[in-house]
């Protein structure tokens, strides 16, 4: 099983004083996180992508190039990229470039993208929100298997044979599809036998068996062999040397952002009950000390039928830089080996 980190780049709290970083400041402590990744043995690490005050994610092909420079094993992806919201063309040629840079370590996971605010900001309408992902998906699968294109569609120009450069290190980028808990597009993923990345951030792991069957059963129908349909989980985490210290060091930011985020739904703030039920033994929370870690991933994989990758999530706590290092550190040196 592959383990990795995907990150936000949130702009985090300064170790000593509490106070918010420069940007500058948590673009070089994100950069020293990822090359720690790549040292302790991580397999891959992701940058998502947003266009808010609070991330400075928004072009993570960019943050992945200079990662690139400073690493050399670990796979280098994106977490999701907004493909409703963007140029396939423009996202194919940054991460074509990305991967000549990391020498056939580029990868990207394309989703719709769980907020929305890159629609109005790039001038497309919300109305059109799953038929711009649709287009957009072919025409990147398109372009990944074709140096020229004669294409045409409703929401970018028409290709006429056109050549697409520069061409990937690797013979064929990897492209995973991002998926939440919408059973059609755990069927596109199946029949366009790609490879499944399901964001799991609340609720019970096991109750989405159903919708990963459904991508299983589209991919087989479509012709593609169980080899061909990995599955892989995003959730949220943070590993401490006990249960008790990661539950206590995680919760707080935890609880301010996803309170936060239910204010600006008109929704409830989080309580510890509700926090400490997630992190239970069916709970979607990988919070916990290495051991209890590597366990709830083995459970978790048991009770979706088998995963390939798991990626730990942390930026959401906002935790300080030296305890996301040491996470890290725990992550590769004692998670991954209890899992292999």
């Amino acid at each position: 099983m592959e383990v990795g980190i995907d990150s936000f780049a949130a702009l985090l709290l300064d170790n000593g004083t509490g106070t918010q970083l420069s940007g500058s400041q948590a673009m070089g402590q994100l950069l020293d996180r990822i090359e720690l990744a790549d040292q302790v043995g991580l397999d891959v690490f992701g940058i998502g992508e947003h266009h808010r005050p609070e991330y400075l994610d928004s072009a993570p092909a960019v943050i992945l190039a200079a990662a690139a420079a400073r690493t050399r094993r670990i796979r280098l992806t994106s977490a999701v990229t907004v493909l409703s919201a963007a140029d396939p063309v423009r996202v194919f040629q940054q991460f074509a470039t990305l991967d000549l840079i990391s020498q056939g370590r580029a990868e990207m996971v394309v989703g719709r993208g769980s907020s929305i605010e890159a629609f109005p900001l790039f001038g497309f309408d919300l109305d059109d929100y799953d038929a711009l992902f649709t287009e957009k998906l072919e025409l990147l699968l398109a372009i990944r298997n074709n140096e020229r294109l004669h294409w045409s569609g409703k929401f970018r120009p028409a290709l006429t044979g056109q050549g697409i450069y520069p061409r990937p290190a690797q013979s064929q980028l990897p492209v995973w599809l991002g998926v939440g808990g919408t059973p059609q597009s755990f069927a596109r993923a199946g029949m366009l036998g790609l490879p499944l990345m399901v964001a799991i951030i609340g609720g019970e792991t096991h109750r989405f068996r159903p919708l990963v069957d459904l991508y299983r059963e589209a991919g087989r129908r479509a012709g593609f062999t169980p080899e061909q349909l990995p599955v892989g989980l995003h959730s949220l985490g943070y590993v401490a040397e006990t249960t008790e210290e990661a539950l206590e060091s995680f919760y707080p930011g935890y609880a301010r952002t996803f309170s936060s985020r239910a204010r600006e739904r008109g929704g409830p703030p989080v309580t510890r009950p509700q926090f400490d039920a997630q992190a239970g033994p069916t709970g979607a929370l990988l919070v916990g000390s290495p051991e209890e870690v590597a366990a709830k991933i083995k459970r978790h994989s048991d009770a979706l039928g088998g995963i390939t990758r798991v990626t730990f999530q942390m930026d959401v706590a906002t935790l300080p830089h030296a305890q996301l290092l040491r996470a890290i550190e725990l992550l590769g040196t004692r998670v991954v080996p209890l899992l292999r």
